[in-house]
């Protein structure tokens, strides 16, 4: 029996242009972002696999007590690449496919993850399904068919799966506004996005 497609939220990176703080631990409506985040995937109904560094504590209480499965990237200051490795790694072998989700896009909503699943079982489950802004501008999150985790599982360094995506076909679904482009990565980032919430 095949697996369900399973949810990869990534969580390791360093949030290094956030100075001192962290971009995944900032309050949004009460909650951590990555706690927020991984609730969203959660709602979907699919299985959950977080990928978090061993040593910033303060993540893995984000998601104390969550109904999704921790894993460790202990070579995270590798980057992306490290990450990758370590969600596909975490994965039951029949997994059909995964979404690919960044911890600091608060935009997403649980319908969009749904979305991008649906549209992937409508196709066959061997293409890439991407979202896209409302106007149709490819952005995050992905949803990785099984047959590429070969060519993810051999990226190295700080990349992502751009390389991959660039040279295969994709599916792109659009969402609402500017959801699938919205990351916090710097500052400026959240005081913009705060300022757009009112």
């Amino acid at each position: 029996m095949t697996a369900p497609i399973a949810i990869l939220l990534f969580a390791a990176g360093s949030s290094s242009r956030m100075g001192a703080r962290d971009k995944l631990t900032e309050d949004v409506d009460g909650e951590p972002l990555l706690r927020r985040s991984a609730l969203r995937a959660i709602a979907t109904g699919l299985p959950v696999h977080a990928l978090l560094p061993p040593d910033r504590p303060e993540r893995w209480r984000a998601v104390e007590g969550l109904d999704l499965t921790l894993t460790a990237v202990p070579d995270a200051r590798d980057g992306m690449s490290a990450s990758i490795r370590a969600g596909l790694a975490s994965l039951p072998e029949r997994t059909p496919g995964t979404i690919m989700l960044m911890a600091d896009m608060p935009d997403l909503e649980s319908a969009d993850l749904t979305a991008l699943a649906k549209r992937f079982a409508d196709l066959g489950s061997q293409t890439v399904v991407r979202a896209a802004t409302e106007d149709g501008r490819p952005g995050a999150p992905a949803l990785i068919p099984r047959h590429l985790f070969p060519a993810l599982q051999a990226l190295q360094g700080d990349t992502g799966g751009r390389d991959v995506l660039k040279s295969v076909p994709q599916d792109l679904v659009p969402l609402p506004g500017r959801r699938a482009v919205t990351d916090l990565d710097t500052p400026d980032d959240w005081a913009e996005w705060r300022e757009t919430r009112g």
